[in-house]
C-alpha cells in the first residue's frame, strides 16, 4: 500500500521545518507518496483564499496531512474569512477533526530550559486529548444584541453559546480512553461541572463511558485546578481530556512546561484516524528564512503521522528515538539553547536526526 501525504508548508517557517520533516519520512524506506500544495498567506497570494479547493481536495485524498504554519502580520487587515488562519479552521470542519492530541514531554537535557524546577518537572510526560470542533467556538446562537433582560437590560451585549451533543462527547472520550489505555491507564476529565450544565453534562457521559473501560481510571478536574495543578505537580497527569475552550488554554499552559514550544508536535485526527499533524508553534515570520528555526516539532509531528494515521508505530518510535540522541549529543537551535550545548541551524539539525535514523 502506498500512504499518500498531503504536504502543506504554509508560511513563514513553515517551508523550512517540513522540509526537514520531509526529508525524515523519506528516509525510512516507506512507500510514501508525498505532494505539496499552498495553505494560508502563501495560498491567498496565488489564489485569493487561504485554503483553495485543490489544496482541501488533496487533503480529503490523503491519509494524512504534513502541515507547518500559517499567518504573517501582513494578512492582519484582511477580512476574517481571507485571513490565514482559516485555512486550518476549514480543513478541521471539512475533514471532520474533532479530537486533537497535544504531547507535553520534557526531555530530560531540557530539564533546565523549563521555567519550573528540574525536580518539579524532569520526566514530564502528558497527553492533552482536546475535542476540537464543538463548544463555545463553534456553537450558535451567537453574536451581538441588545440585552432582553438581566442588570444591563437595554444595552448592547456579546454573546456565544456552549454546547456538546452526547455523540460529539462519546467520540472524544473513546479517543482519551483508548490513549490513555495505552499508556499509564490514569485519564482526568477536566470541565466546569459546578457551575456550567454543558460540563456537567460532559462530566455524566464521562462516567458512563468509562465503564467500557475499567482497566483506565478516570478522574475528574475543574479547570481552574487543573491550571494549578499543571504547574504545582504536572507529572500526576498522564492523559487529561477536556472540551475545546479548556483545552485551548491548558494544552498551551502544558506546553510551556517543557521549556520550549518548538519541541512540541501535535496532531488533529478523524473518526477514521485520518489526520492533519503540525508543531504546536506558529509561523514566526521574524525568523523566516533566516534558518534557525526549531524543526524537532515537526519531525516529532511527522513520528505522530506514522503511529496514528499510517499505524508504522516501529518507524515512529525510530524518529522519536532519533531525536533524543541529537538531544543526547548536545545539538541544541536557538530557541532551546543553554552555554555548554551546541548550536545549530535547521537544516544542521534535521542532518543531524537523518544521521541518528541510520
Amino acid at each position: 500500500m502506498t500512504y499518500k501525504i498531503a504536504v502543506l508548508p504554509g508560511d513563514g517557517i513553515g517551508k523550512e521545518i517540513v522540509d526537514q520533516a520531509v526529508r525524515v519520512l523519506t528516509a525510512l524506506n516507506l512507500d510514501i507518496a508525498l505532494e505539496e500544495a499552498p495553505v494560508g498567506g502563501a495560498a491567498y497570494d496565488q489564489f485569493g483564499h487561504p485554503l483553495p479547493p485543490s489544496t482541501l481536495e488533496l487533503a480529503k485524498n490523503s491519509n494524512a496531512i504534513l502541515f507547518g504554519a500559517v499567518g504573517d502580520w501582513k494578512y492582519d487587515s484582511l477580512p476574517r474569512e481571507h485571513r490565514p488562519e482559516q485555512a486550518i479552521l476549514g480543513l478541521r470542519k471539512n475533514m471532520g477533526l474533532f479530537a486533537n492530541l497535544r504531547p507535553a514531554i520534557l526531555y530530560p537535557q531540557l530539564a533546565n530550559a523549563s521555567s519550573l524546577k528540574p525536580e518539579v518537572v524532569s520526566g514530564l510526560d502528558i497527553l492533552i486529548v482536546r475535542e476540537l470542533t464543538g463548544d463555545i467556538y463553534f456553537g450558535t446562537p451567537r453574536g451581538v444584541r441588545t440585552a432582553e433582560d438581566g442588570a444591563f437590560k437595554g444595552e448592547q451585549e456579546g454573546f456565544d453559546t456552549m454546547r456538546y451533543a452526547e455523540t460529539e462527547v462519546r467520540r472524544i472520550a473513546k479517543i482519551a480512553f483508548e490513549a490513555a489505555r495505552k499508556r499509564n491507564g490514569k485519564l482526568c476529565s477536566v470541565d466546569k461541572a459546578n457551575v456550567l450544565e454543558t460540563s456537567q453534562f460532559w462530566r455524566d457521559i464521562m462516567i458512563d463511558v468509562s465503564k467500557q473501560y475499567p482497566d483506565v481510571a478516570l478522574s475528574h478536574m475543574y479547570v481552574d485546578n487543573a491550571a494549578m495543578q499543571l504547574v504545582r505537580a504536572p507529572k500526576e497527569f498522564d492523559v487529561i481530556v477536556t472540551g475545546n475552550l479548556f483545552g485551548d488554554i491548558l494544552s498551551d499552559e502544558a506546553a510551556m512546561l517543557t521549556g520550549s514550544i518548538g519541541m512540541l508536535p501535535s496532531a488533529s485526527l478523524n473518526a477514521s484516524n485520518q489526520g492533519l499533524y503540525e508543531p504546536s508553534h506558529g509561523s514566526a515570520p521574524d525568523i523566516a528564512g533566516q534558518n534557525i528555526a526549531n524543526p524537532l516539532a515537526t519531525i516529532l509531528s511527522a513520528a505522530m503521522l506514522l503511529r496514528y494515521s499510517l499505524n508504522e508505530s516501529a518507524a515512529a518510535d525510530k524518529v522519536e528515538e532519533a531525536v533524543r540522541q541529537v538531544l543526547a549529543q548536545g545539538l541544541r537551535t536557538a530557541d532551546i539553547y543553554e552555554e555548554g550545548a551546541e548550536k545549530v541551524t535547521t537544516s544542521q539539525m534535521g542532518d543531524a536526526v537523518l544521521k541518528a535514523l541510520s
